[in-house]
Parts: C-alpha cells; sequence; structure tokens
C-alpha cells in the first residue's frame, strides 16, 4: 500500500478515498453503502446544495469561537463522534480510539451497542465523556445494558428507533457481509490486494459484537433475537417511558424525521432529540433531516442534534443556522479511522474544526451562538 504519508489529505473527501484504497472491498462497501438503489444516500449529500449561505460585513471577526454549550457543558467543537457498529472491521480496537480522539479534541463520543468493544472496556479506556446508544433488540436485554451504562460511567443514554427491521443494504448482499465474516475465495483475493488492511484485521482476531457475548443473554427468547439481530417491533411511547424511568441522566432519542415525533419523545421524557435517516442506510427513499431540522428546533425547546451526510465545515454550519445545538459524524470520522487509524480521526477532526472556523469568518459570524436563519438563503 503507499504510504499515506506520501499524500496531502486536505478534506473528508481525501480521507474517504483513501479508506477506499486501504480497505477491502467488502468491508468499504460497508462502510459506504446505503439501502436499495442509495438515493437517500446520495440526497443527504445533494440536500445541503439547496440551502446557499448570506455573508455579513462590516463585523469585527479577529476573535472566533466554534465552541459550544450542551447538556450543561462546554465542547470545542459543535459536532460529536455518532454511534457506529462494527468499526474493528476498519481498524483495531477502534472503538477505543474513537473515544481516545473526542476525549482530546474534548467533543462527545458515541458507542454504539454494536460496537467491537464492551461497554465496560471503552469506558476503561479513556477519561474523556462517553455516551451509550441503545438498539432495542429485546427489552429484557435493553435493561441490562442500560444498567452495565449507567453503572460503567456513561453520562448520556440515547435510543435509536429507525431499526424496527434492517435496511435492505444491497452491496453488504451481494458482497455476502456478515459477521464473522466468512472466508471465500474472492474474499481472500480481495485482502491480498490490500495487505496492510488484511494484516491489521488478522491481528486482533474476527472482530466480535461485544456487547452481546455475555451471560446476561440467558434467557431462550433472548438469545433467539440476538441470534437473528432482530429489534424489538413492539418499542412504543410506553417502552420509551420505561427506560426513561430506568435512567436518571441525559436521554435523548435517535432516528426521527417528524417534529411531532420529536415532540412526542419530549413529552414523554427526552431531554432531546437526534435527527437522523440512519446515513441513508435504512429507508431509501427517506427525505433527508436537514428538511425538517428547522421546524423541528422551532417545535420545541431541548437541544436538536443531527446526523446523516455531513462532509464540509459549512454543512454543518448550515444545520447550526437551522436550528441544530449539534451535528454528530459518522462516516466522516470513520474515514480517517479507515484510513490512519488514530492519527487519521485526529486529522478528520481538525480539519472539521478548521473548517468550521474558516466558514464563521467568510460569512462574518464570531460565534456559532450567533448563526441563524438569516444566514441562509
Amino acid at each position: 500500500m503507499e504510504n499515506i504519508l506520501s499524500r496531502k489529505l486536505i478534506n473528508v473527501e481525501d480521507y474517504r478515498r483513501q479508506a477506499k484504497r486501504t480497505l477491502s472491498r467488502i468491508i468499504f462497501d460497508y462502510l459506504e453503502g446505503g439501502a436499495e438503489d442509495e438515493r437517500g444516500l446520495n440526497h443527504n449529500r445533494t440536500i445541503f446544495d439547496q440551502f446557499r449561505l448570506k455573508p455579513k460585513r462590516l463585523v469585527d471577526i479577529s476573535q472566533r469561537d466554534i465552541s459550544c454549550k450542551i447538556f450543561n457543558k462546554k465542547w470545542d467543537a459543535p459536532f460529536a463522534i455518532a454511534p457506529t457498529g462494527l468499526n474493528s472491521s476498519l481498524w483495531p480496537y477502534a472503538d477505543r480510539i474513537l473515544a481516545k480522539s473526542a476525549a482530546k479534541a474534548n467533543i462527545p463520543f458515541m458507542l454504539s451497542t454494536a460496537s467491537n468493544m464492551s461497554i465496560e472496556a471503552v469506558a476503561k479506556s479513556c477519561d474523556g465523556e462517553k455516551w451509550f446508544q441503545l438498539y432495542v433488540v429485546h427489552q429484557e436485554l435493553a435493561v441490562k445494558m442500560v444498567q452495565r451504562a449507567l453503572s460503567a460511567g456513561y453520562t448520556t443514554l440515547i435510543i435509536t428507533l429507525d431499526v424496527g427491521v434492517n435496511g435492505y443494504r444491497e452491496r453488504d448482499i451481494r458482497n455476502g457481509f456478515a459477521i464473522p465474516l466468512k472466508f471465500s475465495p474472492s474474499l481472500i483475493l480481495d485482502g491480498m490486494m490490500h495487505p496492510g488492511w488484511s494484516i491489521r484485521f488478522l491481528s486482533q482476531g474476527m472482530p466480535k459484537l461485544a456487547n452481546f457475548v455475555s451471560s446476561e443473554a440467558h434467557s431462550l427468547e433472548v438469545q433467539n433475537a440476538l441470534l437473528k439481530r432482530q429489534m424489538d417491533t413492539t418499542f412504543n411511547l410506553e417502552s420509551l417511558k420505561k427506560i426513561r424511568d430506568l435512567w436518571p441522566h441525559t436521554l435523548l432519542v435517535k432516528g426521527l424525521v417528524r417534529q411531532e415525533d420529536a415532540l412526542k419523545a419530549i413529552e414523554a421524557g427526552a431531554d432531546g432529540v437526534i435527527l437522523s435517516n440512519h446515513g441513508g442506510r435504512q429507508l431509501d427513499c427517506s427525505i433527508s433531516p436537514m428538511e425538517t431540522l428547522y421546524e423541528v428546533s422551532q417545535t420545541i425547546e431541548q437541544p436538536v442534534l443531527i446526523d446523516s451526510g455531513f462532509r464540509r465545515g459549512s454543512d454543518i454550519v448550515k444545520a447550526l443556522c437551522l436550528g441544530a445545538n449539534m451535528v454528530c459524524l459518522g462516516r466522516a470520522t470513520l474515514y480517517g479511522l479507515a484510513a490512519n487509524g488514530e492519527a487519521g480521526v485526529d486529522d478528520v477532526i481538525q480539519l472539521l474544526k478548521q473548517d468550521v472556523d474558516r466558514t464563521l469568518a467568510q460569512i462574518g459570524c464570531p460565534s456559532i451562538t450567533q448563526l441563524n436563519k438569516d444566514y441562509l438563503r
């Protein structure tokens, strides 16, 4: 593999291309792919072109502030690392790397239920604040995971609602992607063409869904649900209220695009919402959360976070103008991870910090706290 230091990687797209060169095709397709025809995946990117920035002049921008305050904590940037699963297929011990990079940058890190390191192992790996994202596979197991996250010191619980059934991801189906990976002749050949990835992948052993390797998954019903990776399709407003009663700290509900659903979540006790279409990986013809962000931010007083498709500082600034309190990054930081491990994640975070700051200067706004819809057309 060509030494990454010989390439000048200056934006997220550069890291995406390097990740594609580095990873085996089956793994890159898992990272990159969306549902069905991937129109939703593409729509998440093109939606940003529908919003143009209107710069202000005659403003003192000599001092600029991109820090934000959310849930009574000040962060150094208005973005977080979103929960993503099976990260160790990209780089060994990836969940720990992402958590450490977030802590160094003073931004939130969200651990996925589908992580390859356990709730407890990640909690011990760094001193930064950690948030836990919960997939409700089975309500009995969900209670156990909430209790584990609480005992391990996680400060925020995120309940994801947009995976009632798995999205129809045709790249993964064609590639035969599954955990554990099946070493087919095509995968072995692909691995030989990506030796750096292969050596790293084999050095850590086959990635596992660490949070599901537990004696707590004891009942036959729970084990069956885990085996089939089925989500609890009965989860409703009452189910949300029950988890709210179990969790004494900040609670967010993720996977919403409708303002009435955001309002229901808040009325059920949520402290905020994360607008998301799961990065285009679930419903191919879903709208982008950017299309309802402003109306949701005007409907509830609690913090509104958003993900799905963010690649540039200007994308982040546009969301903040529409009322978002914070943006969550999924693929963007994973491209950095896949390309160059911890150094790649650190670099992507710094590039986006600089990009947000530069955009503020260009539009004549000294602080993200002053951003509003007037900066957009």
